[in-house]
């Protein structure tokens, strides 16, 4: 059984630039009801079989979920922060383990509003009729990731995939289609493989870097002080004769390379272990193979953030002179220059307004235009590229219970993750 994606990019951008327009006059509030009505469209593009997927989620109850969980958080973060930096006054005479132990607190939280949200879109999504769900585990998934997180630093990243294979298959392990309990298999080595590019871009950093300045030093003295390397980088910029001896400095192109290779890097793995895993995922006479291609996935977010960010830089240097324009050059030099602007004869509250109402569409303009060259085409290449090779197991699948939820994606709204479709 194959996906398809049948949704059109003009389509997508013009809903994204209505529902932007009305979040941003209604001051936010539309926000909820933008999300509904995005996921809404995605969801219904994606069509496996030829069904497409629905998304039911409600935004009164997105609304009412975020209001919950900010007096929550609101609640615990003040009595929380209040006790520690007591504790930390009066035992440490300081402020900075407070403020350590402030950040610290708010972590597993983070991991908790994680899998509350994906539990959340789980179960406000359904395919002919019949609803996908995912178990609760909220707090055993947060101390776990406070584990595997703690691991991976320790190991100085090398146990990455370990953490990206067990954080996984905690989840899939609890998700439910209808009846059907899904199954993460597999074992956490075979993700070393997606990690191959970033670790090359590691390895050609680390030898670079003592190619450079070991082996074969760019700046030849007996004598090397950082003082000196720098004057002499300075007067070999301005065509001078440098203080110190510098060869090969063409060599330093190793360390610019490196760097783009480890953005790479990092996108390749991040979706090439979504293929291996999604690839070892079944139910019982179900399994699903995906073919998302991580080079594709790459020129996806190098060209889409190209054209988003230029249209955002445009839009900073245009809300810039816009400033410049309604205010007057004497409003950022601190002096009276005279009346140079065109807004001189309007009040300074409809000034600040329109300085407002421009800067807003700004970035209403960036999120529209990265979800039509990113999210978009990301989200078409990764549903075209998966598949069900066995299916038969659908026809004894039975429908679940409702699952409800009181906060929605209140703590992932609150905490700044659940911006993303």
């Amino acid at each position: 059984m194959q996906v398809a994606f049948v949704g059109k990019r003009g389509a997508l951008f013009w809903l994204a630039l209505k529902t932007g327009f009305l979040t941003i006059l209604t001051l936010g509030f539309y926000r909820f009801w933008m999300k509904t009505r995005m996921r809404r469209w995605y969801w219904s593009s994606i069509r496996a079989g030829g069904h497409p997927m629905e998304y039911v989620g409600d935004p009164l109850e997105k609304l009412l979920g975020f209001f919950i969980a900010v007096v929550i958080l609101t609640f615990y973060i003040g009595i929380v922060n209040l006790v520690l930096m007591f504790v930390s006054f009066s035992v440490f005479s300081s402020a900075s383990l407070g403020y350590l132990a402030s950040f610290a607190g708010v972590i597993p939280l983070w991991f908790y509003a994680r899998y509350r949200a994906r539990r959340y879109v789980l179960g406000r999504t359904r395919w002919r009729g019949v609803r996908f769900g995912l178990e609760k585990g909220a707090w055993g998934y947060a101390w776990r990731a406070l584990v595997h997180w703690t691991i991976t630093i320790v190991s100085l990243g090398l146990l990455w995939p370990r953490m990206t294979f067990w954080l996984e298959k905690y989840m899939t392990d609890r998700t439910y289609f209808g009846s059907a309990r899904l199954h993460q298999g597999g074992s956490w080595p075979m993700l070393y493989r997606a990690a191959i590019p970033f670790v090359l871009s590691v390895l050609l950093l680390g030898g670079g870097a003592l190619w450079l300045f070991w082996i074969d030093p760019i700046v030849v003295s007996a004598d090397i002080t950082l003082e000196g390397v720098t004057r002499s980088f300075d007067e070999l910029i301005e065509g001078g004769t440098p203080a110190m001896p510098v060869v090969g400095v063409e060599r330093l192109l190793i360390f610019p390379v490196g760097i783009l290779g480890l953005i790479y890097g990092a996108i390749h793995y991040r979706f090439a272990s979504r293929r291996i895993l999604a690839n070892h995922k079944t139910s019982e006479g179900i399994s699903m193979a995906s073919r998302l291609s991580g080079p594709r996935v790459a020129s996806i977010y190098v060209f889409g953030s190209f054209i988003a960010y230029l249209v955002l830089v445009l839009g900073i240097v245009a809300l810039i002179l816009g400033a410049i324009g309604t205010f007057g050059v004497g409003a950022f030099m601190g002096v009276d220059t005279g009346p140079f602007s065109w807004g001189d004869g309007l009040s300074q509250g409809l000034r600040v307004v329109l300085f407002a109402s421009f800067y807003l569409v700004v970035f209403l303009m960036w999120n529209v235009v990265y979800n039509t060259f990113v999210t978009y085409p990301l989200m078409r290449h990764m549903t075209k590229t998966l598949s069900f090779p066995t299916r038969y197991g659908l026809r004894h699948i039975s429908q679940r219970s409702r699952d409800e939820f009181a906060e929605a994606e209140g703590f992932a709204e609150a905490l700044d993750l659940g911006a993303a479709i």
